[in-house]
């Protein structure tokens, strides 16, 4: 069973003696930055300076914030504990850049995610603690959450503990953002990367993404309305994602019709089937050995010509396009439109 820890097993005066340099000001940088000001703590936005490369555009919305901002270097060279929270990407670069020639003894490296300790593009001086809080929740949610009194979960991990009290700093850190409102489990960086990347591709995105397409390309090819196929295999799925949510597949199935949760027994396997569950595995392989980590990097090296062209192919789905007019004539559901190519 994983330790679970919570507000009480906190102490906040280990994060709010301390001064954090937030790298990055995207989804989940955003969400730290300003939740651990909140809470008490002597917080800086680091980015590159405008003008300077991706990221810097950044600069002005932190500050409009009401948020402290200074260069990578200069935020390092400032901050006790430094949370990586740029893309992975490109996490490696700015470590060498602007992170590694300050990282000096007694200093805390932080990471939201294990990916480049999981797969050496960052190795850490031994002398600084080496810790991750990995909210289970998108970064708009972990300040959302925040901000209504709750929180979302977290996972916690030591990878060096140059001080002997990391994991204590990390529950507190986890505390300044809001997750030990709702729990911070331990774990390793190597079993957060792996679940993380394998949920993403098996289920959260790969998964679900392709079995909604397929679904709606069935019935669209076999004659149906377009609109009717996307508010059977697409709407639809938030209604019963938020019973699983809820409840998980009991409640699921005690929420829909006997007949539907009929349709579910003798269908399911029809889809899922031992073959997918091999293919799974195959899947779990790849990250596991680093045949994945590999090509992705890889491919940014390059300047992701493949992962370039299916973006756009993915983005002019006709279901994207059904969806996107059906979405406009429904306002409550405050619809976002992405445009190919963002």
């Amino acid at each position: 069973m994983a330790t679970i820890f919570y507000d009480k097993d906190a102490n906040p005066e280990l994060i709010k003696s301390k001064k954090v340099a937030i790298v990055g000001f995207g989804s989940q940088g955003h969400a730290h930055a300003l939740n651990l000001k909140e809470s008490g703590v002597d917080v800086t936005v680091a980015l590159r300076p405008p003008g300077q490369g991706p990221g810097s555009k950044s600069w002005a919305k932190a500050e409009a914030a009401g948020l402290k901002v200074a260069s990578v270097a200069d935020a390092t060279q400032w901050a006790d504990v430094i949370m990586m929270l740029a893309p992975d990407t490109s996490q490696a670069e700015i470590y060498t850049e602007s992170v590694e020639p300050y990282l000096t003894e007694g200093k805390t490296l932080m990471f939201a995610h294990g990916f480049n300790i999981r797969y050496g593009t960052i190795t850490p001086p031994a002398n600084v603690d080496v810790t991750m809080v990995a909210p289970k929740a998108p970064g708009h949610r972990v300040r959302e959450t925040y901000t209504e009194g709750g929180g979302t979960p977290c996972l916690i991990a030591v990878h060096q503990d140059a001080s002997g009290h990391a994991q204590a700093q990390a529950i507190a850190y986890a505390w300044g953002i809001g997750c030990t409102r709702a729990g911070g489990l331990t774990t390793t960086f190597a079993e957060e990367t792996e679940t993380d990347l394998f949920g993403e591709q098996s289920v959260l995105c790969g998964g679900v993404s392709e079995l909604v397409k397929a679904a709606f390309e069935t019935l669209v090819e076999a004659g149906y309305q377009p609109e009717l196929a996307y508010f059977e295999t697409m709407h639809e799925l938030k209604l019963i994602v938020d019973l699983f949510y809820r409840g998980g597949l009991n409640y699921m199935r005690y929420s829909v019709s006997d007949t539907a949760e009929h349709g579910d027994y003798v269908s399911g396997k029809r889809l899922i089937t031992e073959e997918t569950k091999h293919e799974m595995s195959q899947i779990l392989k790849d990250i596991q050995d680093g045949t994945y980590a590999k090509n992705w990097i890889e491919e940014n090296k390059n300047g992701r010509p493949w992962f370039n062209e299916e973006r756009k192919r993915q983005q002019n789905h006709p279901i994207e396009k059904v969806g996107a007019e059906l979405r406009a004539m429904m306002p409550f559901l405050n619809p976002v439109t992405i445009k190919p190519g963002e």
